[in-house]
């Protein structure tokens, strides 16, 4: 009975669809699922002492129908009654399938983040509690997303949901 059981339980697992395989995927060799930040992802600066390096990052399996990607790293903790926008960066080629560190492909714009430059800007919470940082890709339905150059985050990241196809997102943590 057991053994019938466990083979019906098996079969059943195996007629499921591949859709994990197949989904929107983001990776990196710097960051990952519930892992701590690295110094070298750490601002330097605001009594912060880290590198301020951008990792890179990587992605598959875009739904049909890309014509570009954003990527944006978010702290939702952020004590600031709207979170805090470390790394805002549009336009992305459809043909691109990542990003090295802070090098952006050709056609890329960097948008200004709330440190109030226009490219990555590390974890540097204030000390206390746990932080998330949400680096998300987003595949986008149009080539461009034809916003003025000084665009907030906020405004890049309504535009970004406005033409979102998929999106898929690793959220590291960082404390001091």
């Amino acid at each position: 009975m057991r053994i019938a059981a466990f083979a019906g339980v098996m079969l059943a697992c195996s007629a499921l669809p591949a859709q994990a395989e197949d989904a929107f995927r983001l990776t990196s060799p710097d960051v990952a699922e519930g892992r701590m930040l690295a110094a070298a992802q750490v601002f330097s600066g605001f009594g912060c002492t880290g590198a301020n390096q951008a990792p890179s990052l990587a992605w598959e399996h875009a739904p049909k129908g890309t014509q570009s990607f954003a990527l944006t790293l978010y702290d939702p903790d952020a004590p600031t009654g709207s979170g805090w926008w470390h790394w805002v960066v549009f336009d992305i080629p459809a043909d691109a399938r990542g990003l090295a560190g802070a090098t952006l492909p050709q056609g890329a714009k960097a948008g200004r983040n709330d440190y109030g430059s226009a490219d990555f800007g590390g974890a540097c919470p204030p000390p206390g509690a746990m932080h998330r940082y949400r680096f998300t890709v987003t595949a986008l339905d149009v080539p461009k997303l034809e916003l003025p150059v000084d665009a907030s985050p906020a405004l890049i990241g309504f535009m970004t949901g406005a033409h979102a196809l998929a999106s898929a997102t690793i959220t590291a943590v960082f404390t001091r």
